[in-house]
């Protein structure tokens, strides 16, 4: 399954590169995964990091990933997926409700996501420094600390895992000591 899913994500982000970058779109979702089996030996919830994007970013219909890999690889990729028609604020603002109530399975995907993500800013910004806002469509710092610790603050039992502890790390690192 884990196979499966990803090349069937390589073949929905094809082209596809991480903004500011040329780098291929394709390794955020095989970072999140391996971030992913780290904390969970379950193939769905494997499948579901290497597929977690596709809806959102590559218009794959919930259906056709339920038809291909189940439906709780499906529900776990619909519940990280987020409404681009949506504002910024909205959008993060319902996710941080939906974590509030999320099972294990779907706060360790959101997890390796965000953690992928806060990998690259925090690279970017030594390289760039500020600039690395810029490549966002909400520029500012303090709005985006707000989000990233607001997923901390709600991924609390899963301080045991390294992730969560690299993930506090990185957003002391990014975001300043006063989070």
């Amino acid at each position: 399954m884990i196979k499966e899913a990803a090349e069937f994500a390589a073949k929905a982000h094809e082209g596809a590169v991480r903004k500011g970058s040329q780098i291929p779109y394709i390794t955020h979702p095989l970072e999140t995964a391996v971030i992913v089996s780290l904390m969970t030996k379950d193939e769905e919830v494997i499948a579901a990091a290497l597929l977690h994007d596709v809806i959102e970013d590559a218009g794959i219909k919930k259906e056709e990933i339920e038809a291909r890999f189940g439906s709780r690889v499906a529900d776990l990729v619909s519940e990280e997926t987020e409404d681009k028609s949506l504002g910024w604020l909205e959008r993060k603002t319902i996710t941080l409700r939906k974590l509030e109530t999320a099972g294990t399975e779907a706060r360790i995907l959101t997890l390796g996501d965000k953690l992928s993500n806060l990998r690259c800013t925090a690279r970017d910004m030594m390289e760039i420094g500020d600039k690395v806002w810029d490549r966002f469509r909400q520029k500012d710092p303090k709005l985006q600390a707000w989000y990233y610790t607001g997923v901390l603050k709600r991924l609390k039992g899963l301080e045991h895992f390294g992730a969560y502890q690299e993930y506090d790390a990185l957003c002391r690192l990014v975001f300043g000591e006063k989070i």
